[in-house]
């Protein structure tokens, strides 16, 4: 029976067959199902599906025949949005739940099908369901054992950033640089919406996570000036955006991050708000006092003056001073 199996294609009605329950893939685009069921409304289902049967004991003594999915599910919504009461299957005999995941897996690898976040969490299963290593994963699938373990890599993103992995909104790409913040939770939840939102490109985020993590190590190096974080917190709460201060030997620069113009003006506006107007020169000026000031310290009025004052003109009883015959031997 087994060969007959192997060797025929059966007809089988849609809803006799169950869904594959080891299935990767857990997005279908809904488009691509409708012009697929267009398709198949002209010209019938031209693949086979592929299933395994279970007879299941009836309570009067009789033998229900059910078939469990193994690969084609996109074909099979296909046919019953396209109203078709029948598909063609092979029947596949003597299959573990292993070889059913395995199988559905490489079909959709074959097929190019699955996005990188239902890859890595097929990949996943057959780690710890079925105990294989990344190694071994990798023979099967012909890819390199460092595939299987980026893929895998990504599952360590919140479950919000895999939707919008999943939904096509942030490419595989850009996993690479919010995986470089997964231990600071909030810098990558920022780097997540600018590129949500921005649509800055990989090597943009890339640079912007390097940046971070580069100033965390940096902050660990040396002790960072405690004031100077507290003022970052402060200008974050009150600006709404990430603003972070560079600190230099001498003074340093204030970064705001804005997403559009709109943001602009309201940052002017709260600004605005100190209803005073400033030269642009201002804190140089004010540095310089203050250098000055360092530089004399007991601020001696005495010699200020004495260096300020002009010389006077000689008088008329100093004008025999310098005459030779003042001076004696």
């Amino acid at each position: 029976m087994s060969n007959l199996y192997s060797n025929s294609i059966f007809w089988i009605d849609t809803d006799k067959i169950k869904p594959n329950p080891y299935q990767p893939r857990r997005d279908f685009d809904e488009e691509r199902l409708r012009d697929l069921s267009d398709s198949i409304k002209q010209y019938g289902v031209l693949q086979p599906l592929t299933v395994s049967r279970l007879e299941i004991a009836k309570e009067d003594g009789g033998i229900l025949a059910e078939y469990e999915l193994i690969a084609g599910e996109r074909r099979l919504r296909a046919a019953k949005m396209a109203g078709v009461s029948q598909v063609p299957v092979i029947i596949r005999v003597g299959d573990s739940s292993m070889m059913k995941l395995e199988l559905a897996i490489l079909e959709n690898l074959q097929r190019e099908d699955l996005n990188v976040v239902d890859r890595a969490r097929a990949f996943f299963r057959l780690a710890n369901e079925f105990k294989f290593t990344h190694n071994e994963i990798a023979k099967k699938l012909g890819r390199s054992r460092e595939y299987v373990s980026n893929s895998l890599r990504i599952l360590a993103l919140p479950e919000e950033i895999l939707n919008a992995v999943s939904a096509g909104k942030v490419t595989e790409g850009h996993t690479r640089p919010l995986l470089m913040l997964a231990d600071h939770p909030e810098e990558q939840t920022v780097l997540f919406k600018e590129i949500l939102y921005k649509r800055i490109t990989v090597r943009e985020a890339e640079r912007i996570s390097r940046k971070i993590a580069t100033d965390r190590v940096r902050k660990k190096e040396f002790m960072p000036d405690p004031e100077i974080t507290e003022l970052e917190g402060e200008f974050q709460e009150k600006l709404g955006t990430r603003v972070h201060i560079d600190r230099s030997e001498i003074g340093g620069q204030v970064k705001i991050d804005f997403f559009s113009t709109e943001d602009l003006r309201t940052i002017l506006e709260m600004i605005r708000k100190t209803e005073e107007s400033k030269k642009p020169s201002e804190m140089l000026d004010n540095h310089i006092a203050r250098e000055s000031g360092l530089n004399n310290p007991e601020g001696n009025p005495d010699q200020e003056a004495a260096e300020d004052k002009p010389s006077e003109p000689l008088g008329p009883d100093d004008s025999g001073l310098y005459d030779i015959s003042s001076f004696s031997i």
